[in-house]
């Protein structure tokens, strides 16, 4: 396979993966529509991919882009797609049409006209497990549904057993743990995953899904309020803004550092031999959202205030971190990035950037007018 098409290879995972597999050899083609919400700040991703690659400004949305791009392809690493939890809420005809129809348009070409396409990797999101995975004393491996309203705006934010009501211990999300997404792009992630895995079968095409948790590091959006939070909190310190932070602050993520992902992508792309397999990409360890604004703060020498205010965001998950011991059998993975030294190099990065204007209140005034946050 020396063809590859990255749609949404002028972004921040398809540009660092374009770059890579161009120095191991390959002929990369980008599809991606430049989303202002992405490229707002600048155009420095794709500036680091259109001499190297060839680019087709086109949109998953439609099939005829499909049509120019998929022509003399050994294989898809398919990443275009809108992302954010609490925007999807609202914007749920988009989220859908990208996600899914974008995705309906591949898989309808392959299904029905001719085409060299030998592999597919489909970029799926942590998101589509919703709550993580639980031990009860009392009842053993559980996965909490979504939080309820009347719980969380009493500030009882950690999650409880459903059957016994006592405390759970929070354990590793493993690829056969229940998929029950919270948000509408997590159901679109999930839709995409198992849509290409069904038609990677039938049409006898090897498919490899990879569940990225929470990506960062140089190159991300730092205009994008829907964007991550180590961007957000570093436009806000920047501007000399204080951080607000919801719930408790002990709620956590799984942050995997750009390089770590992309070496993930291109062994799933080079094993022949992998199909129909579904594999956790992230660092294998929760970091709260307290400990992330804390760092952010002394590695950017800021006198700003961090409040920790108890507002909440419906459909936000308590806790979600992976078990790589699937990634790491089959494919030999280990991150080598642990968050220190990732948050090191990525704020390195963000202080020879342009200070970016804040747009975080803004994001937040559109949440609060859909009710999405109390």
């Amino acid at each position: 396979m020396k063809n590859i098409l990255i749609t949404g290879g002028a972004g921040f995972i398809g540009s660092n993966l374009t770059r890579k597999l161009v120095d191991k050899g390959f002929k990369v083609t980008i599809l991606d529509n430049l989303s202002k919400q992405i490229h707002s700040d600048s155009l420095h991703l794709y500036l680091s991919v259109k001499d190297i690659a060839t680019f087709i400004k086109g949109d998953v949305r439609n099939k005829s882009d499909w049509q120019k791009a998929l022509k003399n392809q050994h294989a898809v690493i398919h990443l275009a797609a809108e992302t954010g939890t609490g925007q999807s809420m609202y914007e749920i005809s988009r989220y859908t049409e990208v996600n899914v129809l974008g995705t309906a348009h591949l898989l309808d070409i392959l299904a029905n006209e001719n085409h060299s396409v030998k592999k597919i990797i489909i970029a799926s999101s942590r998101s589509i497990y919703g709550e993580g995975k639980y031990f009860c004393e009392n009842d053993g491996v559980v996965y909490p549904n979504q939080r309820q309203d009347i719980c969380t705006a009493k500030g009882e934010f950690e999650i409880i057993c459903s059957k016994c009501s006592e405390p759970l211990k929070l354990l590793a999300t493993d690829e056969e743990s229940k998929i029950h997404p919270s948000s509408i792009y997590g159901i679109t992630k999930q839709l995409q995953e198992q849509m290409i895995l069904l038609m990677g079968k039938t049409l006898n095409i090897p498919v490899v899904a990879l569940r990225y948790q929470n990506v960062y590091g140089p190159g991300q959006s730092l205009s994008n309020p829907y964007t991550g939070i180590l961007s957000i909190f570093s436009t806000r310190l920047l501007n000399g803004n204080d951080i607000d932070i919801y719930e408790d602050g002990y709620q956590s993520r799984d942050f995997v550092f750009i390089d770590d992902v992309v070496s993930a992508t291109i062994l799933a792309l080079e094993k022949k031999e992998l199909n129909s397999q579904i594999f956790n990409v992230g660092s294998g360890v929760a970091t709260s959202v307290s400990e992330v604004a804390d760092l952010l703060k002394s590695l950017y020498n800021s006198n700003m205030k961090i409040s920790v205010s108890g507002k909440y965001r419906l459909g936000d998950i308590r806790h979600n971190y992976a078990d790589l011991s699937n990634i790491k059998d089959v494919l030999g993975f280990s991150p080598k990035f642990d968050f220190i030294s990732g948050i090191t190099l990525f704020v390195n990065w963000v202080t020879k950037q342009e200070v970016m204007p804040d747009k975080y209140e803004m994001s937040i005034r559109e949440l609060q007018s859909k009710g999405l946050i109390k």
